[in-house]
């Protein structure tokens, strides 16, 4: 009895240890594996509401898909090897899901290292879903169902030549999702299935052109019809919404010209015999430009009532000769076969009506004696040099950034099906133009007269036009239209006929019919000025939600309500919500449920997210019969509203800082009754993790209302202190409720892996005041991070700061300005505001200038305040700087330019003030490369462990590493970092 009673004490002693066993913390290690759904494309709800897929991704290694019925617990997994995107797609009766399997984490690496090899390719799973039956295909490129019909599969393979001037055709596989017969059409290059599924089109692409052409094929009938067939290349293809229209390119290689010559493909009247619609432009040569060519930059389409085709046009550019000798050879037979040619093109053009179109035709095939083409100049020695003009509307650097972009350019054009006319609607003017709905008008903006001033300070101007796409008649409606943010561009009416726009402080529209324009937004009660944004742009406006379906209205916002305003202003504006500004309820975006959609449907039910300022509850509220009720409202971030296709079946998620977004599906208009669908990161219940977080309210110095969130340590105890790091990036309290997945960001940063490893994370608000963005730092980050300290979680003597980019900007600055951190992380940190406002901005080619001027900055030009340039540069101040500092800046940084580094890093030093620089070779202004990011992850927590938590300094943060000892110190830390 005694024996029995020891064992069970011990028993008993065992269960109790096992359950008081902590949870070990969360290492940079285990981050590799940790697996989470992808925040975009890693979810699919079928159309009928019955199936829901998602990915659970790792950091690193092999992905799995989980297919979960809605209705009760059956799931299907498979493992889908690894990628950075993933493609699944269930049919349109849902009674079948595909989706792509790739190459493994251990296949990729393998071939990574192997200097030769069989190429890797990716497979198709099909799944019959209530039979969980599975069909593979390999070496799949892409697959499709057809449409609305769902009775196909097809599935284009993987070609077997890899070279650069090969034929694109290859096997495209047509799978009966019924008899389960396969079909193969070979040289298949594009295949595209209209809205219905009843028609697929499809492009040949074989060898020496051989039957290359352009098919139809009735999914009904199996029935296949050849509407063109040519030595030439057929690409873009291009359905009609309704799918009863298809447009097309075709191209044809012509010697003289460096890429082929293209022409434009209709295709109409499915219901019937299709009718094929062509336009050449050899054959119209009175009107469609010299010298020009139909783009294969821009996808043609039909417009809504098929009479005509839109397309782009642009310069072609000649072939260079091979030699010497066939630049300068005078054939006489070839000029004579030459002139023979442009003879025949001249008798084969059908626009030539008359004398004067003859007369005008001879002229254009007539050679320009009086310029030397690049195939007539004999070769010489050219510099390799490039010239800044002052008078350049765009900055050399800008050029070459957009040298491809500007290469690609094409002016969007029109034909006219039934007048047989060519109309080209944009030129170097009027570049882009906006076509509205129903394709009778377009929105252009003129910038030639506002260009070089606005790279100069940033501030946007442009001339607007109407255009009617009928006749390619402009008229100026704005004349040096000021548009301080995106938000403030034109939009258009789903009819068509007019668009809203901003002009100081109110809202308008103009009827592009009538040519008139009316204010619709001054007799309302409120401002729809965004009063909150602080750069340096007028009166922006805060966003709109769009045009209703009647077009008779606009939904806009005044930063909290919704507004509806009348589009002919007949009609006093209505607050539709009522309630935004008086509770501090923001209703931000509306959830577009139908993507069909053509305009706001005030008379169904619309869905919108709600997010308390203050309290950073959201959910989700309902506007029906101009009437709202917020539906769910909790302590948590909710989002991604989404509804079945053919179902009442909603989808949202809901995630915590320390709960994962997790899935949910209800059937409940109100969203009510709501069932969990997804299990998100598996791992999570193996680590300590946060127990909760507290919104701290604060006032800056400058008296403005601020909150932050302070994160616990994993494992907290009230009463206790811990080290804690203080984030920021301009206003980031929102993020109260959002999770972060453990990763190895760009920037080493990560909240959730610091909080499981002991610290508390501290996270203020930064409001701006204009020419002062650093002391803005100073008067906001430090009364946070005093008023966090009363709490009683942060140990004051125990405070790190990080921020990267423009946070690590205020990095760099705080420490001149305070003593009161140990240690500060900055990545990739502006520190000299009067060099960095001169520098480019490589990754766009811009100068910094405008960066400062008008956005980010927000600051004047430097020579307009030199104090204040100088107040707020941390090099300014560097002689103040006692903090430990941590920097990370890449030699390949677009954005903040290495130099910026350097600059800190070498005043620094001069000084004697510890710091460290970690740059990585290519990198640009985060890090993209895994092992780098993995290491910056691992060096930023030993910085901050050894400051904050005093565990021993490393080598490479105490001594640093020789040049000639590096590779060994690298091979070291990953035979380290593996164990």
């Amino acid at each position: 009895m005694k024996k029995h009673f020891v064992l069970l004490l011990l028993f008993t002693s065992f269960l109790t240890f096992a359950q008081d066993k902590p949870k070990p913390a969360l290492s940079w290690k285990d981050v590799a594996s940790w697996k989470a759904i992808p925040g975009f494309g890693g979810t699919q709800l079928s159309p009928d509401g019955t199936w829901f897929a998602y990915i659970l991704n790792p950091n690193e290694g092999d992905a799995e898909i989980v297919i979960k019925k809605t209705t009760d617990s059956t799931q299907i997994k498979y493992s889908i090897g690894s990628n950075a995107s993933f493609s699944m797609n269930f049919s349109n009766d849902s009674k079948w899901i595909a989706f792509k399997v790739y190459p493994t984490d251990k296949e990729k690496k393998a071939a990574a290292k192997a200097t030769a090899g069989k190429p890797l390719t990716e497979k198709v799973f099909l799944i019959e879903l209530s039979a969980k039956k599975k069909t593979e295909f390999e070496r799949v490129k892409s697959f499709a169902f057809n449409g609305e019909k769902s009775s196909v599969l097809a599935l284009q393979l993987v070609g077997t030549s890899t070279a650069a001037d090969a034929p694109k055709g290859s096997d495209l596989l047509l799978f009966d999702l019924i008899s389960t017969k396969t079909q193969n059409v070979g040289n298949v290059s594009e295949y595209s299935f209209n809205k219905k599924g009843d028609w697929m089109a499809y492009t040949i692409d074989a060898n020496e052109k051989a039957g290359n052409g352009l098919h139809i094929r009735n999914m009904n009938t199996g029935v296949v019809m050849i509407l063109d067939n040519d030595k030439a290349s057929y690409k873009s293809l291009n359905w009609t919404e309704k799918g009863d229209g298809l447009a097309l390119l075709k191209g044809m290689k012509d010697e003289k010209y460096k890429s082929e010559l293209n022409s434009i493909l209709g295709v109409k009247n499915f219901t019937s015999m299709p009718e094929l619609v062509t336009y050449e432009p050899k054959k119209d040569s009175t009107v469609f430009p010299k010298g020009m060519s139909i783009s294969s930059n821009r996808t043609p389409y039909w417009s809504e009532d098929l009479s005509r085709l839109f397309f782009g046009v642009s310069k072609v550019e000649l072939a260079k000769k091979d030699t010497k000798k066939a630049e300068f050879k005078k054939d006489s037979t070839k000029k004579m076969g030459s002139d023979v040619e442009k003879l025949a093109k001249i008798k084969a053009d059908t626009s030539i009506k008359s004398l004067d179109d003859l007369a005008k035709a001879l002229a254009k095939a007539k050679p320009d004696s009086s310029k030397k083409t690049a195939a007539t100049m004999p070769d010489t020695d050219k510099p390799d040099m490039t010239i800044w003009h002052w008078q350049d509307k765009r900055l050399q650097s800008r050029q070459q950034v957009q040298e491809t972009q500007d290469k690609n350019f094409n002016f969007i054009s029109i034909y006219d099906v039934t007048s047989k006319k060519f109309i080209q609607l944009a030129d170097s003017a009027i570049r882009n133009i906006s076509v509205a709905p129903k394709q009778q008008f377009g929105i252009g903006q003129d910038i030639t007269n506002y260009e070089l001033e606005s790279n100069l300070d940033g501030q946007q101007y442009a001339d607007v036009y109407t255009i009617d796409l009928k006749t390619g008649i402009r008229s100026k409606v704005l004349d040096k239209y000021y548009i301080p943010s995106f938000g403030a561009n034109p939009t258009a009416s789903q009819d068509g006929t007019k668009f809203l726009y901003w002009q100081e402080g109110n809202w308008l529209v103009y009827d592009m019919t009538n040519k008139t324009s009316k204010n619709i937004s001054e007799k309302a009660p409120t401002s729809f000025v965004d009063i909150e944004d602080d750069h340096n742009v007028r009166k922006p406006p805060y966003d709109v939600y769009g045009w209703s379906s009647d077009n008779r209205s606009v939904l806009v916002g005044d930063g909290w309500d919704i507004w509806q305003l009348s589009a002919d202003a007949s009609v006093i504006p209505i607050n539709l919500t009522k309630n935004g500004k008086t509770d501090q309820i923001r209703y931000q975006n509306r959830y577009t449920l139908d993507p069909e959609e053509k305009g706001i449907d005030l008379t169904k039910t619309q869905y919108f997210k709600v997010y308390g300022e203050w309290n950073k509850k959201s959910g989700f509220a309902t506007l029906d019969n101009a009437k709202t009720q917020t539906i769910i409202w909790e302590d948590a971030s909710l989002g991604s509203l989404g509804k079945a296709k053919n179902a009442t079946a909603f989808v949202y998620s809901k995630q915590t800082f320390k709960d994962a977004p997790e899935y949910f599906v209800s059937t409940s208009t109100q969203l009510s009754d709501a069932k969990k669908l997804t299990k998100n990161t598996p791992d999570f219940e193996k680590y300590a993790w946060s127990p909760s977080v507290k919104l701290i309210d604060y006032k800056s110095d400058k008296g403005d209302k601020l909150q932050g969130a302070l994160f616990l340590p994993a494992g907290y105890e009230a009463g206790k202190k811990y080290p804690t790091i203080i984030y920021y990036y301009e206003k980031l309290s929102q993020t109260l409720h959002s999770f972060a997945n453990p990763s190895y960001s760009g920037t080493g940063w990560n909240p959730s892996v610091y909080t499981s490893n002991g610290y508390a994370v501290f996270i203020p608000d930064i409001v701006y005041k204009f020419n002062d963005p650093g002391m803005s730092a100073v008067w906001c980050v430090l009364p946070g991070v005093k008023a966090a300290i009363k709490t009683g979680i942060i140990d004051e003597t125990k405070m790190g700061i990080h921020g990267h980019s423009w946070g690590g900007y205020q990095t760099s600055f705080l420490i001149t300005q305070t003593n009161m951190f140990k240690a500060a992380a900055a990545g990739a940190p502006l520190t000299d505001m009067v060099s960095m406002y001169g520098l480019i901005y490589k990754n766009s080619g811009t100068t910094n200038g405008t960066i400062f001027e008008a956005s980010q900055g927000r600051l004047v030009a430097p020579w307009e305040n030199w104090e204040a340039y100088n107040r707020n540069s941390p090099l300014y101040h560097v002689k103040k700087v006692n903090t430990p500092l941590l920097m990370l800046h890449n030699d390949a940084d677009g954005a903040v330019d290495f130099t910026q580094g350097v600059e800190y890093y070498n005043a620094l030093r001069r000084l004697k003030k510890p710091v460290v620089m970690i740059q990585y070779k290519g990198e640009n202004h985060g890090l993209a490369k895994l092992p780098n990011r993995k290491d910056y992850a691992m060096r930023m927590m030993e910085f901050f462990d050894y400051h904050l938590k005093g565990k021993p300094a490393p080598d490479w943060l105490e001594k640093g590493v020789e040049r000639l000892n590096l590779e060994d110190h690298l091979d070291k830390r990953v035979i380290m970092n593996e164990k």
